[in-house]
């Protein structure tokens, strides 16, 4: 089972993907000891032009400033 920390760690990450442009919906997200792994793909939703590889990055820096969040592994194939 799961720790509690980790599946509030899972959460804010979704959350904050919530907040953007980005499909995630073939993305997988898992949480263990801190450390948060983001694989399958994600790509821009349609309409939006972006970098997503930066976008990416830039959401991994915010996550490690989270509490719970100790490092952001990001393991996506990611679609233009």
């Amino acid at each position: 089972m799961p720790r509690p920390e980790d599946m509030e760690a899972a959460k804010t990450v979704r959350k904050e993907f919530a907040r953007r442009p980005i499909d995630t919906s073939l993305m997988m997200v898992t949480s263990a000891h801190g450390v948060v792994r983001l694989g399958g793909q994600v790509k821009a939703m349609r309409g939006h032009e972006m970098d997503l590889r930066s976008e990416m990055e830039l959401i991994a820096k915010i996550l490690k400033q989270r509490p719970g969040i100790r490092d952001v592994v990001i393991e996506c194939i990611m679609r233009e």
